[in-house]
């Protein structure tokens, strides 16, 4: 794949997801690691999220999940929250989704997923109101 292929397709496709989050994390980083940036929209986004087989909704689930398990991705896991729900998951297949992680992961890292899962919706609801 031809590099600008990658990042131009890689870049839409994290507007799509993640709107200005997205825009504000690569943008965050220009001024200490502008190819780790590039990266960042180039792999994840134009590699692996614009493949065909997974839509967006599932891709953001397996997304959750993993931050979730995780435990030490709480900035990243809100982004993808608000990413998943961008895409069109509801806040109920969130919550279920970090729930499951209890059983994989213990319960500190699903609870700490529930509390950005609650900070993500009140602040998705404030800018609604």
């Amino acid at each position: 794949m031809e590099t600008n292929n990658r990042y131009q397709r890689g870049w839409e496709k994290l507007k799509e997801i993640d709107g200005e989050a997205g825009e504000r994390v690569v943008e965050s980083l220009k001024d200490i690691a502008p190819d780790f940036a590039r990266l960042l929209i180039e792999f994840p986004f134009g590699d692996i999220y614009s493949r065909p087989v997974l839509d967006l909704k599932s891709r953001e689930i397996a997304t959750v999940a993993a931050l979730t398990a995780l435990g030490n991705a709480v900035p990243q896991l809100k982004v993808h929250i608000h990413g998943a729900l961008n895409v069109g998951c509801s806040e109920q297949e969130v919550v279920e989704v970090i729930m499951q992680m209890a059983v994989y992961a213990g319960f500190p890292a699903a609870l700490n997923g529930l509390f950005a899962a609650k900070e993500v919706f009140a602040e998705r609801y404030e800018t609604k109101v």
